[in-house]
């Protein structure tokens, strides 16, 4: 796939997820194999009156194509929270959210709510291609609701004022993250645009991610919540793509100390309270199918310190299997 001067390679992309796509845990996904990184959802009205958080969040990783994902509904703004954005950090491209389903997004017309503006949705995506000089790209779903499916329209919408790659989630807004995500309509999308089209929902093993790319059509896959404590899905995936032999995970010894490298990214980036406050979920994550674990999660509930996140590492791989 082309973005841009960028040649991705077969395999598949992290996708942006806000509490979740931080710097420790993309660099970890890339490491393993993830060919495409995009950093948590950043609200371009944020960037625009100065909010040191949201600049906190643009941190671009090393081992992928990495890219910034700004929100909002204003094409001005937006166009300005990109050029912050890329002036912040070298990102290898924009990304423009439209298609997060949450109501304190979508309820204040960005996001997923821009499906059903389509003129606004064009003039957002004609502002940014306008005002940066890297590849701009949309993450959109099939539509608002049931009634609304409108993507393939969006899509040539986009295309149209400059997108240059756009990913589907095949879900409606309505939907969030239950039911079984539609493949057909991203073949759909990728029938009628010309730039390269992403796939996601759904993609939670290496034999999902042949089926999904068969069906589709598209030119790569997305996974999302399926990486959770898994960066070896990346690695698996691409395996399977290229006719090799998919990887076993390794023992839980090495899985762990991947995990204790991604809370001292993240504790280096963020500082040790707040990279200890998320680490909770991460740590909690390489540990789903262990058995015997309940402890161990227990005690992870409560680290504080990066000496808790430590002791606990250390005792999980002393003594569990």
């Amino acid at each position: 796939m082309q973005l841009g001067t960028h040649v991705i390679e077969a395999g598949a992309a992290l996708a942006p997820m806000a509490g979740v796509t931080d710097l420790g845990f993309r660099t970890v996904c890339a490491a393993h194999g993830a060919v495409l990184t995009v950093t948590e959802m950043v609200s371009s009205r944020a960037l625009h009156y100065g909010d040191r958080k949201s600049f906190s969040l643009l941190t671009k990783n090393e081992g992928a194509v990495c890219g910034a994902q700004i929100f909002g509904n204003d094409p001005e703004i937006m166009a300005e929270g990109a050029v912050l954005a890329l002036r912040h950090a070298p990102f290898d491209f924009i990304d423009i959210n439209m298609g997060c389903p949450m109501p304190k997004i979508a309820g204040n017309g960005d996001g997923c709510a821009l499906m059903k503006n389509l003129p606004l949705a064009g003039e957002i995506v004609r502002a940014v291609s306008s005002a940066v000089d890297v590849p701009v790209t949309v993450k959109a779903r099939m539509g608002w609701d049931k009634g609304s499916v409108n993507v393939v329209e969006l899509a040539k919408c986009c295309e149209e004022n400059g997108a240059q790659a756009i990913t589907v989630h095949g879900r409606t807004r309505a939907m969030l993250y239950s039911g079984v995500a539609d493949w057909d309509i991203i073949k759909k999308v990728r029938q009628a645009v010309s730039i390269p089209v992403i796939a996601n929902g759904d993609v939670v093993s290496p034999e999902a991610a042949l089926r999904c790319l068969l069906r589709s059509g598209a030119d790569l896959v997305m996974v999302g919540r399926a990486a959770f404590g898994d960066p070896w899905l990346f690695g698996q995936i691409r395996a399977a793509l290229s006719g090799q032999e998919i990887p076993e995970r390794p023992p839980l010894r090495e899985r762990m100390d991947v995990a204790l490298r991604q809370f001292e990214i993240a504790m280096a980036d963020k500082g040790e309270h707040i990279a200890c406050l998320e680490a909770r979920k991460h740590l909690a994550w390489y540990l789903r199918g262990v058995a015997y674990s309940n402890e161990y999660k227990d005690r992870i509930s409560r680290v504080s310190t990066a000496d808790d996140v430590r002791a606990v590492v250390r005792g999980i791989q002393r003594d569990l299997r």
